[in-house]
């Protein structure tokens, strides 16, 4: 089942209530990543709970689009893709650690989808904010092109991040707002069973 069909069915009302939530703008004394990698509720849960992490938003970037709905990014055609906005604390967790989550948990041989959602609007992607950013984020590709796990081509971009849009609100924490559903999703979109095969069972600590 796809995100947006899910979305469609069962969170109508929730977005009419808040379809016109924006989320703050991150403090200065922080520092910010940008991540692409399918589903946004997905990638937000990955990021939510990592010690460092002060806050992540699920939104839209990489298009033209001016204050685009999830309607029309989901339809395609806006070329935004579904983002992660992360505000992190770079004396507790470093851009590289985020990078390897990152790569963990998507699917970095597949142009212009995610699993079960398809279209360049669920693109993988890393949207670097300054040229050091750039220069790790192809660092780390490039080792892991280099380790001889994958005989495809990673197709990942990784491209100068452009203005992000928050999402409405009631995509924020979706994973924390709506749990049965979000994990129904999930298990229906094969994520897990794919990120399993690609990068091998999910590390636990």
């Amino acid at each position: 089942m796809s995100k947006r069909l899910l979305v469609l069915m069962l969170a109508i009302a929730a977005s009419i209530a808040g379809a016109g939530a924006r989320a703050a703008d991150p403090p200065a004394r922080t520092a910010t990543a940008i991540f692409a990698g399918g589903c946004f509720w997905c990638e937000e849960a990955v990021f939510d709970s990592v010690n460092g992490v002060v806050s992540v938003t699920s939104g839209y970037t990489g298009g033209t689009k001016e204050n685009p709905t999830y309607e029309e990014v989901s339809a395609g055609g806006t070329g935004h893709a579904e983002s992660v906005r992360v505000v992190f604390d770079p004396a507790k967790i470093t851009y590289e650690n985020l990078l390897d989550l990152f790569w963990r948990n998507v699917d970095p041989l597949t142009a212009n989808a995610q699993f079960c959602d398809h279209g360049n609007q669920y693109r993988s992607a890393i949207f670097t904010t300054d040229d050091t950013q750039k220069r790790l984020a192809e660092d780390s590709k490039r080792t892991i092109e280099r380790s001889g796990r994958f005989d495809q081509k990673i197709v990942t971009e990784i491209i100068p991040a452009s203005k992000f849009w928050p999402a409405e609100e009631y995509h924020q924490k979706y994973h924390v707002k709506n749990p049965v559903r979000y994990n129904y999703y999930r298990y229906a979109c094969g994520r897990d069973r794919r990120l399993e095969e690609l990068w091998g069972p999910k590390k636990t600590s």
